[in-house]
């Protein structure tokens, strides 16, 4: 049964989203942790609070967290946290709305339970693996477009570099969010075709928001179409590419 391990992710992601909006629009203490990489006070104030509820609820599962100290302990664990205490730091430290708690649990490295919750838009997203997605509690589906001219992505705009494209990198509707979990959360309400990252991303950055995709009944998988497995020894993918299956496919044929 999952739907414990649901409602423990849940209560924690709403927590997070107390302890995160207090320092939200306040000036937090903000470090960088090199190549532009912003981390604040609030980033390992929500770690510290998920790691201590979390593990205290489940003192058998691993641990993996963009904030916390690598421990190869988790390689030992069938189950295993795999979070992100804030995706989209720039944004929250910048005072934007757009960043979230990514929160997933992975069992022999897939996902079976998600939480991306973003505390200031109000919009907390769950999946468990089998049961569907949903957002505030409404089943949520991706897209069942084909791939075109109007095709709606969010991606950088270093994904039109051709050296990532077979050939010239084909025309779509770019956009944009800082988060990525938040991206791979459009994805699986429909709000766009897909998303794409094409540099290796981070296990933290995509657990949660790749099963929310599948269980909207889209496709997320690295960018050279293969399944992603989290849990590894990199804590890395090569990329993601999330879609519905039309475009999924399409974009999987394109890409080098």
């Amino acid at each position: 049964m999952l739907a414990p391990d649901l409602e423990l992710l849940k209560t924690a992601a709403l927590e997070a989203g107390e302890i995160a909006r207090k320092y939200w629009r306040e000036d937090p203490q903000v470090w960088d942790k090199g190549g532009d990489d912003p981390v604040s006070e609030a980033d390992f104030a929500v770690d510290t609070h998920l790691k201590t509820s979390l593990l205290a609820a489940r003192p058998d599962y691993g641990w993996v967290s963009e904030e916390t100290e690598d421990d190869p302990a988790r390689f030992a664990t069938t189950r295993a946290f795999v979070i992100d205490p804030i995706d989209g730091t720039r944004a929250f430290v910048a005072g934007e709305k757009t960043w979230a708690h990514s929160l997933a649990i992975v069992e022999n490295g897939k996902p079976i339970v998600a939480c991306v919750y973003l505390p200031v838009r109000d919009k907390l997203y769950l999946a468990t693996k089998g049961g569907g997605a949903t957002l505030n509690d409404a089943p949520i589906n991706a897209a069942a477009n084909q791939f075109g001219d109007e095709t709606t992505l969010l991606t950088p705009k270093v994904t039109l570099k051709p050296d990532f494209w077979k050939a010239a990198p084909p025309t779509f509707d770019r956009h944009f969010r800082p988060s990525i979990a938040y991206r791979l959360a459009l994805v699986a309400e429909g709000r766009f075709d897909g998303m794409l990252t094409l540099r290796p991303s981070w296990e933290w950055d995509i657990a949660a928001g790749a099963l929310l995709v599948t269980e909207a009944r889209g496709q997320a998988t690295d960018r050279r179409g293969k399944t992603l497995t989290f849990n590894t020894p990199s804590r890395q993918s090569a990329g993601v590419v999330a879609a519905g299956n039309g475009v999924h496919a399409a974009l999987i044929d394109q890409l080098v």
